[in-house]
């Protein structure tokens, strides 16, 4: 990109100015700094955090974000700012389950080899195993999910357990007491990513007694992201998800 846009000054198709705008690593929109460089250094665009900004700032951040990349998302936005938003920006999509609200090129690329498994402990935690699926989609990865198969009741996780196994990594959402990746953990051999929810009683302590189970899992290969956090639970499958596949498709060129 760099030589392209060199030789287009040289050419004299492209001004000094419009090229420092172009090699700008962020754009200074006064109340935030957008950064544009992003997804070359980490292979996704920046992601908006809706919580705490106003609809304007919102629209404003994902009209700079979208001239430059083919995939736009605002994780955390209530109904009434997406409401917003889409008049302003009405080829944008909004999940209201996963509150997430997003474009994507249609033209863009996914990677449809594998899936990720978002297993999630009851209804109760859909909405944070939704923001882990709809994130790790719109990043371009398959994703199978498996809802409702707490430990309450072990059989009903039983029945999907060949379908989580072959997955390339797992998702696992719980609140309560948080047991379940620790149950997937012992039933797979890929990476489980636990993410505790808020749900639960009193002595759940908002989310903390299912966080502590899950750092405390005596299953191998479990990873604890935040409460709540299923942007966090479905940003980390992707990168692993990735990883995977180039990882194969090494191997078949090795021969």
């Amino acid at each position: 990109m760099l030589e392209e846009i060199l030789e287009q000054v040289q050419k004299g198709t492209l001004s000094i100015a419009e090229a420092k705008d172009q090699l700008a690593t962020f754009e200074n929109l006064g109340f935030a700094k957008v950064d544009h460089h992003r997804k070359k250094r980490q292979g996704f665009p920046e992601v908006v955090y809706g919580e705490g900004k106003t609809a304007e700032q919102i629209i404003s951040i994902i009209q700079a974000l979208r001239a430059r990349n083919n995939q736009v998302m605002v994780t955390r936005i209530s109904d009434e700012k997406a409401s917003i938003v889409k008049q302003a920006c009405p080829e944008f999509t909004y999940n209201e389950i996963a509150q997430i609200l997003f474009w994507k090129e249609q033209k863009t690329k996914d990677n449809t080899h594998g899936y990720i498994a978002v297993v999630a402990a009851g209804t109760s935690d859909l909405r944070v195993a939704e923001e882990a699926a709809v994130t790790a989609e719109i990043l371009g990865s398959n994703v199978h999910r498996i809802y409702d198969v707490g430990v309450a009741g072990i059989h009903r996780l039983l029945s999907h357990a060949e379908e989580i196994q072959k997955a390339t990594v797992s998702v696992v959402v719980a609140g309560m007491e948080g047991a379940l990746p620790s149950v997937v953990g012992g039933l797979v051999s890929h990476p489980v990513i636990a993410v505790p929810t808020s749900v639960g009683y009193g002595a759940n302590f908002n989310g903390l007694s299912a966080l502590l189970t899950m750092l405390n899992s005596c299953a191998s290969g479990i990873s604890v992201v935040n409460i709540d956090n299923g942007f966090g639970g479905g940003y980390n499958a992707v990168l692993i998800h990735q990883l995977a596949q180039k990882g194969e498709r090494n191997e078949d060129t090795l021969f």
